[in-house]
């Protein structure tokens, strides 16, 4: 359930989402708030929102070679700590993603957290230059 504005009559209703409308809730949601109902939601049920691990999978044939593991193509950066330009950071920050001062600050002082997820090697090397040009100490993983 979850309770809705309805448009023009200033009144509220109960409503039952359907998954596609509660990822819609979701995708206009920031990185901020995103992460407190994450962590609202593993309080609220007791779990762990962990990434699933690998699954290996034993090949046909006894002795033959693994195949070699895929390339990455998707990356994140990880702002693990701002440095002594904090109000830089936060600039940068607030031009990579499009998140308000708030947020923006937010996300610096609870560092290390992620700036940008699942983007191309490219973008996340740009991203990576521009922060540690300001001073920050970022990962791309």
């Amino acid at each position: 359930m979850y309770i809705r504005h309805l448009p023009n009559s200033g009144r509220k209703a109960i409503v039952a989402l359907t998954q596609d409308e509660l990822l819609a809730e979701f995708e206009n949601m920031t990185l901020i708030q995103l992460s407190e109902f994450v962590k609202a939601f593993e309080e609220k049920f007791d779990v762990t929102a962990a990434a699933a691990a690998p699954v290996v999978v034993a090949g046909q044939g006894g002795g033959a070679a693994a195949e070699a593991p895929e390339e990455k193509d998707e990356f994140d950066v990880v702002l693990t700590g701002a440095g002594e330009k904090k109000i830089q950071v936060i600039k940068v920050v607030r031009e990579l993603t499009s998140l308000g001062l708030k947020e923006a600050k937010d996300l610096v002082d609870g560092t290390p957290k992620p700036v940008l997820e699942k983007v191309n090697k490219e973008q996340a090397d740009k991203a990576a230059e521009s922060l540690k040009a300001a001073g920050a100490s970022v990962e791309v993983k």
